[in-house]
């Protein structure tokens, strides 16, 4: 069996490179990986595509990888909110590029791309500037844009429960986009609180299988959004 288990956070992310596209799991505070992005921030990595939910929350997790210049640009559904200012003040000052897409939109994009399809129809967006040069279908006599697989070189997941062969299990609501971004990845991160033995894991239970994990690194509980640096 492959021996998944990183020893270091610094072995954890070392498969990373200059201008990789990376995925990054997380909605608002749960769920994000802000050890492994600690990692990434640690090894001075830079122009990064980040694919986000959000561009984070003060200066923790997502933030801290964009306000250290890891990030040149940055695809997400929310970028603005009080405790994104890192972001804005990048934007405002011409240092990032952003791309925005609609939740729905996000989220079936980064599907289909663990699903191996070509992508998907959706009447979001028809006649906004977030279809402007996409194909558009008439299906029925409506509208429909063409979306695109959203796909990574790198996915960074924050897990619960994790066994030697990789097969993860969420807490809650951190569950969000983690378990679709580990599908969608040429190598996907973990970081998991704890780690159990082969069997320990009730199958039932298992969200994402151990075929979709190249790494993991235990973190042990932490306090989520506190900055550690």
């Amino acid at each position: 069996m492959k021996n998944k288990r990183a020893d270091t956070l610094d072995d954890a992310v070392s498969n990373i490179a200059d201008g990789a596209t990376v995925l990054v799991g997380g909605f608002a505070e749960p769920g994000v990986p802000e050890m492994l992005i600690d990692g990434v921030c640690d090894r001075g990595l830079r122009d990064l595509t980040v694919v986000s939910n959000d561009a984070g929350i003060g200066r923790s997790g997502i933030a801290r990888l964009i306000g250290e210049g890891c990030v040149s640009k940055l695809i997400c559904t929310y970028p603005w909110r009080i405790e994104s200012f890192i972001l804005k003040e990048l934007y405002d000052a011409g240092k990032i590029e952003l791309e925005i897409v609609p939740q729905g939109t996000f989220g079936e994009r980064v599907r289909t791309a663990g699903a191996g399809l070509g992508g998907f129809l959706t009447p979001t967006a028809v006649g906004t500037d977030l279809a402007d040069g996409k194909p558009v279908h008439i299906i029925d006599g409506k509208e429909y844009v063409l979306e695109l697989p959203l796909r990574a070189d790198v996915a960074l997941v924050k897990a619960y429960k994790v066994d030697p062969r990789g097969n993860l299990v969420y807490h809650m609501s951190a569950r969000n986009n983690n378990p679709i971004m580990a599908m969608a990845a040429d190598h996907t991160i973990v970081e998991a609180a704890e780690e159990v033995g082969i069997g320990d894991l009730d199958p039932e239970e298992i969200i994402t299988p151990g075929v979709f994990v190249d790494r993991y690194f235990i973190t042990g509980p932490y306090e989520i959004g506190k900055e550690r640096h």
